[in-house]
């Protein structure tokens, strides 16, 4: 359709960035699914495999909210590319592995990393389309800004090195999703890239990089943040190919070189340390917990109240490993029950099941001490109720999704400050 910016969405999970791109029929999250989500964003393509299941339960969730049309389950590493469509815009969620470079082909244009690294598989769609995708659009664990813990930001400088030489501009933040309002303490990566030729690529050229981080680009536009100090960013220049940074980079270095937020451009580094900037109304748990409508089985045992508490408590004692080693083991305490009037910790895939658990949420109600149901969940990350509920999909299975899945607030509004951010540049051409 003219008019709009034709979206390829990889690991698509149970489709949070549709959800944060399109909205739920045009509804925005922000708005609780209530008000238009006024965007040009529309999926032509889509994939999700989990190689772990047989049962492939979140794209059969996916294909029941968005339709099979467009929609592939196969091994995106295993996809030809010429079948993926043309599109302007690439997003997905990858997964954090090692992406350090194994080998190299005597052409310089055949460098490839380890196999079954999923990165390579949305470098290899970048790389083989003939009409490259304007705009990527990725999230991942904030982690990978200092991994691997021998080489600190490698992992990091492979990707934008990769993107670089395909002709791509790239700026990143870490943004925790309640820092903005939102109810889940989530901190991930968000890493925008803009291909050379396009105009919003040719705007970050004409301004200073800080001005960029700070005031123009994207991400400052849609979460406004502060320098954290008033020293200098840290700038340097990406030096060799990708094989030479997988060996190389940062070698010697004890901590990393990339702060939370940055840009690079033309091989330009420029990285500072950001806070946000934000004085809107907060979510915490206790508006989105479900009052009356949650199951027995969801209510803990006051058997098991000891082993939750223990579990959760602070820890000094002996502990012998399988080979009958005894070592001293320790960890600090966490806050037991969960507390209602802030937002929530982050959701793990293991939040599903009865099973005592340190790190499953618990809250306390007049009823008793309960688990989180699938349905506050969901609204933790900012999903519609049910969104992932279907026939043959388990509580549990439902809590994996969400613990795998992202805020869709933080989509949403990335994806609107880049629509603006297109259209204007396009008006200014014009």
């Amino acid at each position: 359709m003219e008019g709009k910016i034709k979206v390829v969405e990889l690991f698509a999970g149970v489709g949070g960035f549709r959800l944060g791109l399109e909205g739920l029929n045009k509804k925005s999250a922000s708005s609780g699914y209530k008000k238009t989500l006024k965007t040009n964003y529309e999926v032509v393509w889509s994939n999700q495999w989990e190689p772990s299941t047989k049962t492939q339960h979140a794209s059969l969730v996916y294909e029941n909210r968005f339709g099979k049309d467009g929609h592939t389950n196969e091994d995106i590493s295993q996809v030809d590319t010429s079948k993926i469509p043309d599109h302007d815009l690439l997003v997905g969620g990858f997964p954090c592995q090692d992406y350090s470079v194994a080998t190299t082909l005597k052409n310089s244009k055949g460098l490839i990393g380890k196999k079954g690294v999923l990165w390579w598989s949305i470098h290899k769609i970048i790389s083989e389309k003939k009409n490259k995708p304007k705009y990527l659009f990725l999230e991942n664990v904030d982690r990978l800004l200092i991994s691997p813990s021998g080489q600190r930001g490698r992992d990091f400088a492979i990707i934008l090195q990769s993107l670089n030489a395909l002709g791509y501009a790239v700026e990143w933040r870490i943004i925790n999703a309640a820092d903005f309002g939102m109810p889940q303490r989530r901190r991930r990566i968000f890493i925008l890239a803009y291909l050379q030729g396009t105009n919003i690529y040719e705007n970050i050229n004409e301004v200073a990089p800080v001005e960029w981080i700070i005031e123009e680009g994207t991400l400052a536009k849609a979460f406004p943040v502060t320098s954290a100090n008033t020293l200098l960013p840290t700038e340097f220049k990406l030096k060799g190919d990708i094989v030479s940074i997988s060996e190389n980079f940062n070698k010697c270095g004890t901590s990393g070189l990339f702060e939370n937020t940055g840009l690079m451009i033309n091989g330009l580094v420029t990285t500072l340390k950001t806070q946000p900037n934000f004085d809107g109304k907060f979510t915490i748990l206790r508006d989105l917990i479900q009052n009356g409508e949650v199951t027995s089985e969801f209510y803990i045992d006051k058997n098991d109240l000891d082993k939750w508490a223990y579990l959760k408590g602070p820890k000094k004692e002996m502990r012998t490993n399988a080979q009958g080693f005894e070592y001293n083991y320790s960890e600090g305490g966490m806050i037991f029950p969960d507390p209602l009037d802030k937002p929530s910790r982050t959701i793990i895939t293991g939040e599903g099941g009865k099973s005592p658990s340190r790190f499953k949420h618990v809250i306390q109600t007049p009823k008793g001490f309960r688990r989180l149901s699938p349905v506050e969940l969901e609204r933790l990350n900012m999903f519609p109720d049910d969104h992932t509920k279907l026939e043959g999909v388990s509580d549990t299975k439902r809590a994996f999704f969400m613990g795998n899945a992202l805020v869709v607030g933080v989509i949403e509004k990335i994806g609107l400050s880049l629509n603006k951010k297109i259209n204007l540049c396009q008006q200014v051409i014009l």
